[in-house]
């Protein structure tokens, strides 16, 4: 019979009962035994202890049924499940030891034969159990696992080679331990050694045949990560890491699960931490709806709205693919969720009117947009047409059916903007505050945050990709910086504005330093085991049509307030910006009908102070030249204009007269 049937056997309750009623009369007779000196037990005793057996059978066997021995497993048998031994055998000998002296008054029973039968039967008991689980820790195939040296010999790191050793179809195998903690060196923990200090990787990944370092400190700073990852580029390992301490609180990970290091545990970023029960207040039980649902951020958005269980989710999003994806997630995380799919195009007023009217949600996040910079740069109709006018419609629909709050997801680039797409959200801004102005039923607020990791068409899955082809990874600038924040966190911080909003505030995210773009990549580059510049080559490309060197999340005209969140600040700044706005949406609308970008460029530089397309730039440099205007560009054939080239982007549009 090999392990693993005996195994499969020892699982069995019945099995467990089995063997533990048979220990009864072991441990009853060899107490009897050792009470004799191992020697011979005088005839009249061991008969009176055979005819005293079924009785203790039968009381310690209920004892240890009422004292719950079988709802432990063997596998996983632990200190609780030595307490509870114990506990049940100095009960049931208690009761063994009072039956006897009502049956025969103690006569021919060994006063001493009861601690005797305590102490064997716990021994009895508890060995075979640890015994078991310590052949089940050791019982693994060294050919499939693959040496693992381990980062941090504290609490995590204790767990960590517990869990290991524990499951066989890990597929690693703890072979020391290094801890910059002087009083840990040289000791062991569950049979593995804490060999050195961090700064002695290389040298015990060589001495130990290590073949991945395991990072077991969920709590390290980015600066103790980044230098554990250059010794590991040095040692020619790859890096696995536990999940941070609030993927574990959440749910995410489990504390023990290893996962590739992420660009994220790189950054200088605090753990955000937030008022739940603030936010379950607000939420739970509303009906809520998320436009652009089913992009990066909406779709996020809709995941951590799920587990506040509102009444309904309705999710809206123009992209059927989107939907259905974020539809097939929830449903298999929350099969009680009521969630409602949408699609729509949240520029189509009819839709958004029939929405509101059938759902009637009491909380909006507006997370449908454009946000590529370059391509919204020559496409500048549907920047306005989504981002600016798509946001009036449903913020007016809001007031309309009476939402109780509206919230904007909008970005720093509506900061002194200089392309397209960060004009069109800082008209949204405007948008929003106006429609508060005019609703006092609604509270209407907009959000700012900068880059979001991983992200939709965002740098870190474009370098991802780069790095796998071999490089090179492209550049922009290498003065080109910005700021991050993870997707769970920027929506999450959306959320608890959401709760402290009263209506026509701007709130500002704090994004922490920014973060060199060049840094970005030398570091997802690092992760991927290879070295910046030599196995993966790094271009500089120049900076893209609309884009700056730095963002801001604020302009020098606005101040911040306290909000009582560290991580989320007040904007507060001056309203003329809102005085033209009524007179200039409908023309705005009438351009975007009209395909007249030129008429839309000169609304937008009039209704966002600081905007200056690169029509605007070019037309001043005319101005400015000396030698005056160069001669008009002969248009295409057919009629249109010649195409205008801005990066690796085609603008196309009807020539005017």
């Amino acid at each position: 019979m090999n392990f693993a049937t005996i195994a499969a056997r020892l699982r069995s309750r019945g099995t467990a009962f089995g063997h533990d009623l048979l220990m009864i009369p072991a441990a009853w007779l060899g107490a009897l035994w050792l009470r004799f000196n191992l020697g011979m037990i005088p005839e009249e005793i061991l008969a009176q202890a055979f005819r005293l057996l079924p009785v203790i059978v039968i009381v310690q066997g209920a004892v240890f049924l009422y004292f719950g021995l079988y709802r432990g497993v063997w596998r996983f048998a632990s200190v609780p499940d030595l307490v509870r031994i114990i506990q049940a055998v100095v009960v049931g000998v208690a009761l063994c030891a009072l039956a006897a002296f009502l049956l025969t008054r103690m006569s021919h029973v060994p006063r001493a034969s009861f601690p005797l039968f305590a102490g064997l039967l716990v021994a009895f008991l508890s060995g075979p159990r640890l015994a078991y689980r310590w052949l089940c820790d050791r019982k693994r195939s060294p050919a499939q696992s693959r040496r693992t040296l381990i980062v941090g010999a504290g609490a995590v790191g204790e767990m960590l080679v517990r869990e290991l050793r524990r499951d066989p179809n890990s597929g690693y195998l703890p072979v020391g331990f290094v801890d910059d903690a002087r009083e840990k060196r040289g000791r062991e923990v569950h049979g593995v050694r804490v060999l050195g200090p961090c700064s002695r990787i290389p040298d015990i990944v060589a001495r130990t045949g290590a073949e991945v370092v395991a990072i077991a400190i969920p709590s390290t700073s980015a600066a103790e990560m980044r230098r554990i990852v250059e010794l590991c580029e040095r040692a020619n390992v790859p890096m696995r890491t536990v999940p941070r301490l609030k993927d574990v609180v959440s749910g995410r990970f489990a504390a023990s699960e290893l996962r590739e290091v992420a660009v994220e545990d790189l950054l200088d970023r605090k753990p955000v931490v937030l008022d739940w029960p603030a936010m379950r207040g607000e939420l739970a039980g509303r009906r809520i709806l998320v436009t652009g649902g089913g992009g990066s951020i909406g779709s996020e958005l809709c995941r951590q709205i799920a587990r506040l269980e509102p009444a309904r989710l309705v999710v809206v999003d123009i992209s059927e693919f989107n939907l259905h994806r974020i539809q097939l997630e929830l449903s298999d995380a929350h099969p009680a969720l009521a969630c409602s799919m949408v699609l729509a195009d949240v520029c189509d007023e009819a839709a958004i009117e029939r929405v509101f009217a059938h759902y009637r949600p009491e909380v909006v996040f507006h997370a449908a947009a454009y946000k590529q910079v370059p391509i919204l740069e020559s496409h500048l109709r549907e920047a306005v047409r989504v981002n600016a006018l798509g946001t009036q419609t449903v913020a007016r629909a809001a007031a309309r059916h009476s939402a109780g709050r509206f919230v904007l997801v909008s970005s720093d680039k509506a900061v002194d903007p200089a392309n397209a797409m960060g004009a069109s959200k800082r008209l949204a801004e405007t948008i929003c505050r106006a429609v508060d102005d005019a609703t006092p039923s609604t509270r209407l607020i907009a959000v700012r945050f900068g880059n979001v990791l991983d992200s939709a068409g965002s740098v870190v899955p474009h370098f991802r990709e780069q790095i796998a082809r071999g490089g090179p990874v492209t550049v922009t600038d290498p003065k080109m910086e910005r700021y991050f924040m993870t997707i769970p966190e920027a929506c999450q911080l959306v959320m608890a504005s959401a709760a402290l909003g009263r209506g026509g505030e701007v709130f500002v995210l704090d994004m922490g330093e920014p973060v060199r773009i060049l840094y970005l990549a030398e570091q997802m580059i690092r992760l991927s085991g290879k070295v910046p510049g030599e196995d993966v080559a790094i271009e500089f490309i120049g900076s893209r049509p609309g884009e700056k060197l730095s963002e801001v999340l604020f302009h020098p005209d606005e101040s911040l307030d306290s909000t009582g969140h560290d991580k989320i600040l007040l904007v507060r700044g001056a309203s003329a910006e809102r005085a033209r706005l009524s007179d200039r949406l409908a023309e705005l609308r009438d351009a975007c009908d009209a395909f007249d970008e030129e008429r839309l460029e000169d609304l937008l530089a009039e209704l966002v102070p600081g905007y200056r397309s690169g029509r605007w730039a070019h037309l001043a440099a005319v101005r400015d030249d000396p030698r005056g205007p160069g001669p008009e560009p002969a248009p295409a054939a057919g009629g249109e204009r010649d195409e205008a080239m801005t990066g690796n982007v085609v603008r196309l549009g009807p020539r005017r007269p």
